[in-house]
């Protein structure tokens, strides 16, 4: 792993035959929901396996999952956009275009759009490791999927590794000079092909409007999932005639700027779970303080980082890896994003205290590899070095803490180097709209905690925020969240959305030993 990934690591889902030409649109008296009446209807010609909607052409294909040999079933179409929306007459860019199809003969006219996080996660990679809490939003209407324009398979701005670099893990200390390096490599690999400065959220904004246009000008109902909910609450403003539904899962305001808060965002996060466990007399009789614990772990590993023997979680091969401060503060936050990894962070804490580092490491090495989609992908610094950079910090404030200022001054180095696009002048002003939105927040989160869901809510006439106890980052597929979601969908009901089911989620006891929680 090069230097630039491991910082920005340790920072960071059969159509039936007809006769002739069938139109699946239900009569009006027949619709059970306030559906959408706009756009055009799904068209598909006897002995044809695939259809037409509005201008684009889909025909069969699958979408392949990381790490499995499973595929989903799909509908893609090819959809060009220009590169540069201001020239249309220069360079065209291939946006990978999917559709899940409903389970309904007739589904509705106005389909769900998956708006994917990061920033630098791919809609078609993301949904066949999500598509669970999509199931209940299938039964009446289609899943759009489409690949952020420098994602996945939309001209993707990936920079290669550079095999010569050194593991920036075995130490504390940011070497700039290397960053900057690997920054302009990155550049000059991705220069050869695109205009970085046009992959920002703004661009892919008017990506998402064209292709409503090309599917015969429907609403969209999105599910944005973290950084998705940047890219929501930015197409609202613009387009706002656009949108039917919107929920915001473990959503970022506006007007935050990304990374001024992340270290903050961990500790207040562990705080509160660590003090979860201390209060249970088992887990506080094991670990006394598990958060004073881990920064004593912290400035041991700052001191004299430990060489630890494993065998690799994917492979099982034996590897000698380096667990320093910076690797364990990534290692925390990911952990942190879901109750059952978090659950072990007590413990692995205590066993590295006592000498045994590999619990830790083995972890470290499975999370670097499920965020493998979003190491080495220059749309991120397209998107933060143009919406964000220039609005940082200097880092002071967060130095003392887990994650430190090494962001911010990783970023600054980068944003130097890559081109910034431009950024409208009421980028950063909170969304207010009559739209309905659901918000969904997880207790825990430490990334968007529920005080971002407040603050976006205070501009929203008709939505409703919900926190999910015990929960941590990206809570829509967990629990009773996606029939919540499909019913709000269905529905269009906020204040009136019967959401008690929320009452069942709950924390997530801390594991006592490797055998789980005490009885």
């Amino acid at each position: 792993m090069d230097k630039r990934n491991a910082v920005r690591l340790a920072i960071a889902v059969a159509f039936l035959a007809v006769v002739g030409v069938r139109e699946w649109t239900k009569p009006r008296a027949q619709r059970d929901g306030p559906d959408s009446e706009q756009g055009a209807v799904i068209v598909q010609k006897n002995g044809e396996r695939g259809f037409s909607l509005g201008s684009l052409r889909f025909e069969p294909c699958e979408l392949g999952q990381r790490n499995s040999a499973a595929t989903t079933a799909a509908f893609c179409a090819p959809f060009e956009v220009p590169e540069n929306w201001d020239k249309p007459d220069g360079r065209r860019i291939g946006l990978r275009l999917a559709m899940i199809r409903s389970e309904a003969e007739a589904p509705a006219r106005d389909p769900v759009v998956l708006l994917a996080g990061g920033p630098g996660q791919a809609a078609t990679d993301v949904y066949p490791r999500v598509a669970g809490a999509f199931a209940p939003l299938l039964r009446k209407r289609n899943v759009v999927l489409m690949d952020q324009r420098g994602t996945g398979g939309s001209h993707a701005l990936e920079c290669a590794r550079d095999p010569s670099a050194e593991d920036a893990e075995t130490g504390d200390t940011v070497d700039l000079a290397k960053v900057r390096a690997s920054t302009q490599r990155c550049l000059d690999g991705v220069a050869k092909n695109a205009d970085p400065a046009q992959y920002t959220t703004t661009v892919a904004v008017r990506d998402l409007e064209a292709l409503r246009q090309a599917l015969g000008a429907p609403q969209f109902n999105f599910i944005g999932v973290s950084y998705g909910t940047r890219v929501a609450q930015q197409y609202l403003m613009r387009h706002p005639d656009g949108a039917r539904s919107v929920v915001l899962d473990s959503p970022v305001p506006n007007e935050v700027v990304l990374g001024a808060e992340f270290a903050r965002n961990l500790d207040d996060s562990l705080k509160a779970q660590f003090a979860a466990c201390t209060k249970e007399s088992e887990c506080g009789k094991a670990f006394g303080d598990p958060y004073a614990n881990l920064y004593r772990l912290r400035d041991r590993l700052a001191a004299e980082p430990q060489q630890v023997t494993l065998h690799a979680p994917r492979t099982n091969a034996l590897e000698k890896k380096t667990l320093g401060a910076m690797r364990l503060a990534g290692l925390a936050r990911f952990f942190a994003y879901a109750p059952e990894t978090s659950a072990l962070l007590p413990l692995a804490i205590d066993r590295a205290l006592k000498g045994d580092y590999a619990p830790l490491t083995g972890q470290s090495e499975y999370i670097a590899s499920e965020m493998s989609d979003l190491i080495g992908s220059g749309m991120q610094l397209s998107v933060v070095c143009a919406e964000d950079a220039d609005l940082l910090g200097d880092g002071s404030a967060e130095a003392a803490l887990l994650l430190g200022d090494a962001f911010t001054r990783v970023l600054r180095e980068q944003c130097a180097i890559w081109p910034r696009g431009t950024r409208p002048p009421d980028f950063h002003r909170p969304v207010a709209s009559d739209t309905p939105v659901l918000i969904l927040s997880g207790e825990f989160d430490p990334v968007t905690p529920p005080r971002y869901g407040e603050a976006i809510l205070k501009g929203l006439s008709n939505g409703r925020q919900l926190v999910a106890a015990g929960q941590g980052h990206s809570v829509m597929g967990r629990g009773c969240l996606p029939k919540l979601a499909a019913r709000f969908v269905d529905t269009l009901e906020t204040k009136a959305l019967d959401a008690g089911c929320i009452a069942d989620f709950g924390k997530t006891p801390a594991f006592i030993d490797f055998n789980g929680a005490s009885p």
